[in-house]
């Protein structure tokens, strides 16, 4: 796929999933901790699976934690997986590549994709839902010794939990290649979202700090 395009339905049906997960057609209980919920689905074709996730941030609100999402900039600072990270502009659409830090003996990914934000009032209130999937747009080449990931799609959604905090549903699948354990991949999906969501809400919370030295670096 060259070009990545996000039509309206998909961005209405991953807001649905916050309030009413859709769990049929195979999807199973993965496990659950912190306060996330992971659901998966076994895929034939590649042996792996898609996760569904819900999860909450206790005390950071949803309109910071989608910006948080969105500044490529900060993620340097919070997310010791990124190696390498940067969005261009091609042919008017904006490309994102990502260099992940893979664990010792094993070759490090990247990816190359697109995504978007986009901002809704739904029954449960106002959302921020962004939705990102591989493109072979921009011709990024691959680097020696680093597996480039070209099945990869997500989805997030943030809204208020009702208090001082979000909600969140993510949706995610990527195939990594190569002959990485089953064990390991189990270890990742039960450790790594959670973790993630961890670390995100930690960073929320730098987040103004981190705006303010930006802007008095730049003035």
């Amino acid at each position: 796929m060259a070009v990545v395009t996000f039509e309206d339905k998909e961005f209405e049906n991953v807001c649905k999933e916050l309030e009413n997960p859709q769990l049929d057609g195979g999807w199973e209980f993965f496990t659950e901790s912190h306060d996330v919920q992971i659901h998966r689905l076994y895929r034939e074709e590649s042996g792996l699976y898609e996760y569904k996730v819900l999860g909450t941030l206790s005390d950071v609100s949803p309109s910071v934690c989608a910006d948080v999402y969105m500044d490529l900039e900060y993620r340097k600072h919070w997310d010791s997986y990124v190696n390498e990270l940067y969005e261009r502009e091609v042919e008017g659409k904006k490309v994102i590549y990502w260099h992940v830090n893979f664990p010792m003996f094993m070759s490090n990914r990247d990816y190359v994709y697109m995504r978007e934000l986009r901002e809704f009032d739904v029954d449960c209130g106002h959302v921020w839902a962004v939705l990102a999937q591989s493109t072979t747009l921009g011709d990024v080449p691959e680097k020696d010794g680093v597996i480039r990931v070209d099945d990869y799609k997500c989805s997030l959604v943030f809204a208020s939990d009702g208090k001082q905090g979000t909600k969140a549903f993510m949706y995610y699948y990527d195939n990594p290649k190569g002959m990485i354990p089953t064990f390991i991949i189990n270890w990742a999906a039960k450790t790594g979202v959670p973790g993630f969501l961890t670390s995100m809400q930690k960073a929320c919370r730098k987040y103004p700090e981190f705006c303010s030295k930006r802007k008095t670096a730049s003035s």
